[in-house]
């Protein structure tokens, strides 16, 4: 469409709907929402002129909120990146009361080229790695949240919320019908939000943990899903907000309960949409085998992208639901990489070592990168493991952030891949990260070390 005429229709969209502030949303290394809020005219006069702007140094924001000191890639003298709005993604925002809009906006050069470590621009840089080989990925979402009460005091472990029936749900309810419906408000509104917002999730299950529960997603473009579940993991939180409730991504919230993951189950298509995984007689082809082989090799030297934090970490361990190494097998959830018995056209692999507090884009570009330097380099998966993969000697997973820092570093290939730029950035704000965390001192030092060392 050119350009004249998407901005009319913008400007049509927004003049029907009476919206008055659009929010210009930037996703950061964590996933956080960056970006600025205008009035509609300001937005309208910033997108044509190509105006609005923010810090190059977003990029090297942490967690917590601060910056990194030293980069050998960002300057200390901030220069602004251009903010250019994707209007393919233009969404109204539900839980407002006055008409806003949101937009998901790509981060550029003054040159117009893509900032190159910008999480969106590295998903686009993989998916046009794939493109240049005719080859399209299809990828679905899985994400786990737990909810909670509300939490003022951070030193305090968090606990069940109150649902309908005036109880704290204490034991596990799996796929508990009972035990979602204690929290229908939340859950309608959350799936009234998202039909609003065009984010298209399928089914709710309760999952393992008191109060956990999992949404799966429809399966479809990768740039799509991303934004997807980065606008979803959004919008559940306002959901419970509003009901008094927290909910949360993290990886493991609670103590004793299994942590939350984001499953992305991943497939390639041709240009006519047939799968490539899949031969015309319903066998695996060895694009497909060689896809697994790049994930079973480059996942742990990726484990920093797709398990980005410390307590991401707390997940990884012998029966406690998620992975501890790259196994593959069809059926079988105790491995990494679970292939699902499917159709032929549905052929896929499950990735189940990502985690709910992964930033998506990084996450489901991290995944795909892995299956794509398997392709071209034709790498062979180990054969399918046969039984309960927990039971293997060591693990193949690395066991803390440093280690998978450590790991991601090495991977000359991946990061050639993903962008050296981006890497190494990514590097720097973990590090700090880490940093800070090693100046906490937790409850259990003082409980067991305080008084017997």
């Amino acid at each position: 469409m050119p350009e004249d005429d998407r901005t009319t229709n913008i400007q049509k969209w927004l003049k029907e709907r009476r919206i008055t502030e659009i929010e210009c949303l930037v996703p950061d290394m964590s996933g956080i929402a960056r970006g600025k809020i205008l009035p509609t005219r300001k937005f309208l006069d910033s997108y044509q002129n190509e105006t609005l702007r923010l810090p190059q140094s977003i990029f090297g924001q942490t967690v917590t909120g601060d910056y990194i000191d030293e980069s050998d890639v960002l300057t200390e003298t901030e220069p602004d990146i251009i903010l250019v709005p994707d209007l393919e993604t233009m969404r109204m925002v539900p839980w407002y009361d006055e008409p806003t809009a949101q937009v998901i906006c790509d981060a550029v050069n003054r040159d117009g080229t893509p900032v190159s470590f910008a999480p969106r621009s590295v998903l686009r840089r993989i998916l046009a790695l794939y493109e240049e080989r005719g080859w399209h990925p299809v990828v679905a979402p899985e994400l786990e949240f737990f909810l909670a009460a509300k939490n003022i005091d951070a030193d305090y472990p968090l606990e069940p919320p109150i649902g309908a029936s005036g109880r704290q749900e204490r034991g596990r309810q799996s796929y508990s019908i009972d035990a979602v419906n204690e929290f229908d408000n939340i859950f309608e509104d959350m799936y009234d939000f998202c039909e609003v917002q065009e984010i298209d999730i399928d089914t709710l299950i309760h999952e393992a943990g008191a109060a956990q529960v999992e949404i799966n997603f429809n399966h479809g473009q990768a740039l799509e899903l991303a934004d997807q579940a980065f606008l979803f993991k959004r919008t559940v939180r306002q959901c419970a907000l509003r009901h008094g409730v927290y909910a949360t991504f993290m990886a493991k919230p609670y103590e004793h309960e299994p942590g939350s993951a984001m499953h992305i189950h991943q497939s390639i298509v041709d240009k006519q949409g047939r799968n490539l995984f899949s031969s015309r007689t319903g066998r695996d082809t060895k694009l497909f085998h060689h896809h697994i082989g790049g994930l079973q090799k480059h996942l742990p030297t990726a484990m920093a992208l797709i398990a980005p934090n410390v307590n991401s970490y707390r997940r990884i361990v012998k029966w406690n639901a998620a992975p501890i190494n790259t196994h593959w097998a069809v059926e079988n959830r105790t491995v990494g990489l679970r292939v699902p018995i499917s159709d032929a056209q549905s052929r896929r692999v499950e990735n189940r070592v990502p985690g709910a507090d992964a930033n998506p884009y990084l996450a489901i570009a991290a995944s795909l990168a892995c299956g794509y330097l398997g392709m071209v380099n034709e790498l062979k998966p180990s054969k399918p493991k046969e039984g309960v993969a927990y039971e293997s000697r060591g693990f193949a997973l690395p066991k803390h952030l440093l280690d998978a820092l450590s790991k991601l570093h090495s991977n000359r290939e991946l990061k050639e891949v993903m962008g050296e730029d981006f890497v190494t950035i990514f590097l720097e704000v973990k590090d700090v990260e880490y940093n800070a965390y090693q100046q906490v001192i937790s409850a259990w030092e003082r409980e067991h070390l305080l008084l017997n060392v």
